[in-house]
């Protein structure tokens, strides 16, 4: 039988830190959404975390490419703003450093023309 040293765990200066969504923006997400699932718009969402952004994907169906995009790039906090709406295309539609206001983006959608 061999005797191998145990593995260690990574300290905290060698894991990667990773970008989300604290519980306060996912209410707010999760209000706008509630509202917009209420309403027929849309469907289903994906929260993916990554090293340098966080993303909140929304999507009419579940196998298409995302409707709109909530960003939180933390790098941009001093520049244009932590925040960012971008579109189907890749168009950033409102960009911000507080969430409240760049959601308004996605509301007026719900306010349209009847």
């Amino acid at each position: 039988m061999n005797a191998e040293a145990p593995i260690p765990f990574p300290s905290s200066a060698q894991v990667s830190e990773q970008v989300s969504f604290d519980r306060k923006e996912l209410g707010l997400i999760l209000r706008v959404y509630g509202r917009m699932v209420a309403a027929g718009e849309w469907r289903d969402y994906a929260i993916a975390a990554m090293r340098d952004l966080a993303v909140f994907a929304i999507f009419r169906r579940t196998a298409e490419t995302p409707l709109y995009r909530i960003e939180k790039r933390p790098k941009l906090r001093h520049r244009q703003g932590l925040y960012a709406v971008v579109g189907m295309d890749g168009r950033v539609l409102r960009r911000g450093h507080d969430l409240d206001q760049v959601l308004k983006v996605l509301e007026k959608r719900l306010i349209g023309p009847v």
